[in-house]
Parts: structure tokens; sequence; C-alpha cells
């Protein structure tokens, strides 16, 4: 298992570096001249140039970028061109918000799209099926941002039960994001236990269990439910590790305190260190998440716990 887990932890490597080579070359491709942008565009020539040789602007980009990945290893992200100050200090501060607001979400659709999953699949063909996929698939289709929109011009603007923006209210300021941004990943969820459990139920020794008189609900619990979590399982994980980078959008509607909001503010300023850092935190959050998810499959099932060893 130790094993196991280092070596996954060790393929997070690649993974980081092949995403900040490739958001490096497309910010360095981007129209528009950092240093222009920190100096105004009342500044001369000759100053813009030379900040962008002190900046080290006017180097390879192959060089600007190992440059940077050397000081990453130290543990250095960089300086913001925004406002100076340490990348790392900036990303920091707002991690705690992201993962928290994802954590809720994450919390908010499982609860209830595994049950709604299960139950749509136990009552395959009713009305209650059917009325549970239309749903699930409004969920899928529908624009989180602009679900945020309407939930934050009715809840907040009309009804004024919950802050317009902000996480200074408690867990008052986590109902609209958290709904917002986990009721797309409810739809999949609930769409993917469905499916996962119509195969299962459907499997002889669910046949066998019932024939031995068991009762309906023990079969559905304690045997198909139980063999039908891997899929779901794989799709919570993927889910969530979307929600680390995916509320970018809602956040910038709730002008939450993340990490997506920070990126958003970056990518405008062309803030490449700042947007590098964001990334780096997101793909090795997304890299961990998707090891739980491995782990837990270990525990699901003991057929995939013995790869383990």
């Amino acid at each position: 298992m130790l094993k196991y887990i280092t070596r996954r932890i060790l393929a997070m490597i690649p993974v980081v570096i092949g995403i900040t080579f490739i958001v490096f070359m497309i910010m360095k491709m981007a129209p528009g001249d950092p240093a222009r942008m920190i100096l105004g565009d009342n500044a001369t020539p000759e100053a813009v140039e030379a900040l962008r040789e002190e900046m080290g602007l006017n180097d390879n980009y192959l060089v600007q970028y190992g440059r940077y990945m050397i000081n990453l290893c130290k543990g250095d992200m960089g300086t913001s061109y925004k406002n100076n100050r340490p990348v790392v200090d900036e990303v920091m501060t707002r991690v705690p918000a992201t993962f928290k607001l994802a954590f809720v979400s994450a919390i908010v659709s499982i609860l209830i799209a595994i049950p709604l999953g299960v139950l749509a699949a136990v009552k395959q063909g009713t009305l209650f099926d059917n009325a549970s996929m239309v749903v699930s698939l409004i969920g899928i289709s529908m624009p989180a941002f602009w679900l945020a929109l309407m939930l934050m011009l009715k809840f907040s603007l009309q009804l004024k039960w919950f802050p317009v923006q902000g996480a200074n209210d408690g867990w008052r300021s986590y109902v609209l994001p958290a709904i917002a941004i986990g009721f797309m990943n409810m739809a999949a969820i609930a769409r993917t236990t469905r499916s996962s459990m119509l195969e299962t139920i459907r499997q002889d020794y669910i046949r066998t269990a019932r024939s031995k008189g068991i009762s309906e609900q023990e079969v559905i619990s304690h045997h198909a439910f139980r063999n039908a979590l891997i899929p779901t399982v794989t799709i919570v994980g993927v889910q969530l590790g979307g929600l680390l980078g995916g509320a970018v959008l809602t956040e910038t509607v709730f002008a939450w305190p993340g990490l997506g909001r920070l990126m958003v503010e970056a990518v405008n300023a062309r803030d490449v260190p700042t947007v590098l850092g964001c990334i780096v935190i997101l793909s090795i959050g997304f890299s961990i998440v998707n090891l739980v998810v491995d782990l837990l499959y270990g525990l699901i099932d003991p057929r995939v716990r013995t790869m383990y060893h």
C-alpha cells in the first residue's frame, strides 16, 4: 500500500510539469505586455524595456519556464506582477475558501444524488424515475454561472435570505454558491448511480439473494448498492476534482475569495506567476482526490484491495 501511494505521489510530478508548461506558454503567447500593465499606459518605452529586462521577460520562453520551475522546487512561486506580493502568500490565503466551498458542494450533491439515483433505478420506468432523470438532464445542461445569477436574483436580492456575495456571513454564505456548483455535479452523480444500479440489480447473484427470501431493502442496501458503488465513487472523485477548479465563474459571480476568482483576476492582469501558482495548487489537489478515490476502491471491493499488495 505504501509503495502504491508513493508511486502515485511521484506521478504528480510530470502532471504538474505538463500542466504548468501548457499554461505558461498560453499566457506568454496571449496579447499584452505585463511590464506595460504594471507601469501603466503613460510609461515611457525606455522604462518598460528596463522593467522587462529586470523581470527577465526578454529571455527565451523555455529559459523563463525553467527558471520558474527551479524556483518552484525551492518553494518559491514568484512575485505577483499585479501587487508585488509573493504568490505563495496570495494563493495560500485563498486555498481554504475554495476547498471549503468545494467540500460543502460535494456533500450537498452526494447526499441528494446517490439516494436519487438508487431510487430511480429501483423504480425504473415510473414517474419518479422519469422526473429524476429530467432534473438530472437539466442539471447537466444548465451553466453553473447562470444558475448562480438566478439564485442570487431570487434569494439574495428579492427575498434577502442569503448574502449577495463574499464569505463573511458564516454558513449562510455557503448556501447559494454550494447549490449553484453542486446542482450540476448532483445531476452527473445521480445518472451514473442509476446506470450502475440498473446493471447490478440484473446480475445473477441479486436474483439468487431474492430467491433466498431476503427482503428487497436488504438486497438493495447490502448486495446491490455496494457493488454498484465503484462507478459512483469514480464520478464523485472526478466531480470533486472539478469543483476545485471548475468554480471559477461561480466564485466570480458571488465574489467568493477563492482560487477561482484570484485566477480570473490574474489572467485579466496577465499576472503569469499568480496564474501558475493557482494551477499548481489545483492540479495537486486534483491528483490527491484521484489518489483517495483509488484507495476507496480497495475499501469497497476486496478484489481491488489485493492489487495494492
